[in-house]
């Protein structure tokens, strides 16, 4: 299954958990941040979510400011944990800033890193950890009905009975933002994908892995009575820019110890980590875009990302965006 013949698109994390790493919280470096991220050309501007496993600024305020403050980019979450906060309040949430972002909104979605600390920060707000993947999909199901133009004053679920849905404001975005499904590619995870997201934001550590996978979540989308291209194919990846190899790797490392509290060796397994000058990281992010990625998220792999932002933008992303536009023009109707 080719890819959708559209543009690839780039964006870039807002370091909100490099913040608290560092101690030191300010919305004014974000909101430069997000400025900056603009001018330079990027396509999109995200933000993680977490309250205790891995602590930082919550990610629907922090964009909201950067939403304010720019007039071009997307935002998006990357990814919230929805059960972190009651649905209805979530839901709220979600419009509001869908108002202010006048329907630029993105929302990557996860339900939980599979980690001891995840555990403990939902036990802390009460969310159970257990079944939280159809938790997550069923919180899902209630903000899309709670966005309909006709919302139906109840929903019963099977976790979440609520009432005075219909009371809700409305987002701009008709229908509610995109919701995309930040997960693996197990079969369960690429069948909820191609049955109930618009999206799809993995960050596998092989591109032929993604490239399996997004034929996958094509071929199940069609199953499911949609399109093949129904689903945007997004890719999560971290990359450390130096000419330097070993001391992008070793500003890399240090990066991961202080995120993960474990090494890139581990991490590597189960995330997409690139290091090096500009160039390689584009080659090696040009094979998930071969393999059908049309949305990277790029993470810098720094607790200090911005002097690293301006040669990502002119040199790393200008190659990527030029392999996916030989992609495109490949896939275009004859």
């Amino acid at each position: 299954m080719s890819s959708p013949a559209e543009p690839l698109k780039v964006g870039v994390l807002l370091p909100t958990r490099e913040q608290a790493i560092t101690g030191t919280f300010a919305a004014a470096p974000l909101i430069e941040f997000a400025r900056q991220a603009e001018s330079l050309g990027f396509d999109s501007l995200w933000a993680g979510d977490s309250l205790t496993a891995r602590p930082r600024l919550d990610p629907l305020v922090v964009l909201s400011a950067a939403a304010a403050a720019t007039s071009t980019m997307t935002v998006g979450t990357a990814a919230l944990t929805p059960a972190l906060r009651h649905p209805l309040i979530g839901a709220n949430m979600v419009t509001s800033l869908d108002h202010v972002a006048s329907g630029r909104l993105v929302l990557g979605l996860g339900s939980g890193f599979p980690m001891p600390e995840t555990e403990a920060e939902f036990a802390s707000v009460g969310a159970s950890f257990a079944g939280r993947a159809g938790r997550l999909d069923e919180i899902a199901a209630l903000w899309r009905t709670a966005w309909q133009a006709d919302a139906p004053k109840d929903f019963d679920g099977r976790h979440w009975q609520v009432t005075d849905l219909d009371r809700l404001p409305r987002p701009v975005t008709a229908g509610g933002p995109p919701l995309w499904l930040a997960g693996s590619d197990t079969p369960k995870v690429l069948a909820r994908v191609a049955r109930q997201y618009d999206g799809w934001l993995p960050f596998l550590p092989s591109a032929d892995a993604y490239g399996r996978a997004r034929r996958r979540i094509a071929e199940l989308a069609v199953e499911a009575g949609r399109d093949a291209n129904a689903v945007t194919p997004g890719l999560y990846a971290t990359v450390t820019v130096n000419r330097d190899r070993a001391a992008a790797r070793a500003e890399l490392e240090h990066y991961i110890s202080h995120y993960y509290g474990r090494t890139l060796e581990q991490m590597s397994t189960i995330q997409a980590y690139a290091f090096g000058d500009a160039e390689s990281c584009a080659e090696w992010l040009g094979a998930y875009v071969r393999a059908g990625a049309r949305h990277v998220v790029l993470r810098v792999g720094s607790l200090d990302p911005e002097p690293q932002l301006k040669e990502i933008a002119e040199v790393l992303v200008p190659a990527v965006r030029a392999i996916g536009r030989e992609i495109t023009v490949a896939n275009a109707p004859s």
